[in-house]
């Protein structure tokens, strides 16, 4: 019997080769960026939670959501990036209200990225925290290329909601001018 198994796993050698467990690299960054903000904690937090206005972030250019619809649990949608033509998927994971906002990012399917929104009241203004973890083979890739944009979206969040842009109106003709 003994001579049988020994017979068959030389036989089905090249299939226990090719059968053998893989060992997969797997990356994890972290990183977390944090601002001060003279603006108050409700003001910060709608810019946050309106997910169709992203015309502050560095990364993102557009959303398929609605204007002034806010993030909830569950939700997912697509929005592009300004590195080029890649819709990428976001899945919201937690909302906590006017504190934290908890996002997944799928963009490829060699990395996930999970983003962290958090807001804190302080005695120096409202504290803005940006929180970035990259899981993968691919993020260190992912993580060179994003890195520099990453580092500014706290500070840019921060400035828009300081600074808003306000469109121009259309200039005062006076009462009869039609």
């Amino acid at each position: 019997m003994m001579k049988m198994l020994n017979l068959l796993n030389r036989v089905n050698f090249p299939f226990k080769f090719l059968h053998r467990k893989r060992r997969r690299l797997q990356y994890t960054l972290a990183r977390t960026y944090q601002t001060i903000s003279t603006a108050s904690v409700d003001d910060v937090w709608k810019k946050i939670i309106d997910l169709a206005d992203v015309s502050w972030h560095p990364l993102l250019s557009s959303t398929n959501l609605p204007h002034g619809l806010v993030a909830k649990p569950g939700l997912i949608y697509e929005a592009m990036t300004r590195l080029g033509p890649f819709p990428i998927r976001i899945f919201v994971e937690r909302v906590d209200d006017k504190s934290l906002l908890s996002v997944r990012i799928l963009a490829l399917p060699g990395i996930e990225e999970r983003v962290t929104y958090e807001i804190k009241s302080s005695v120096l203004g409202t504290c803005v925290s940006y929180s970035v973890t990259l899981q993968g083979w691919l993020s260190p890739l992912v993580w060179s290329l994003t890195k520099p944009y990453a580092a500014r979206v706290a500070s840019d969040l921060a400035q828009a909601v300081e600074h808003p842009i306000v469109e121009p109106s259309s200039p005062d003709r006076g009462c009869f001018d039609f």
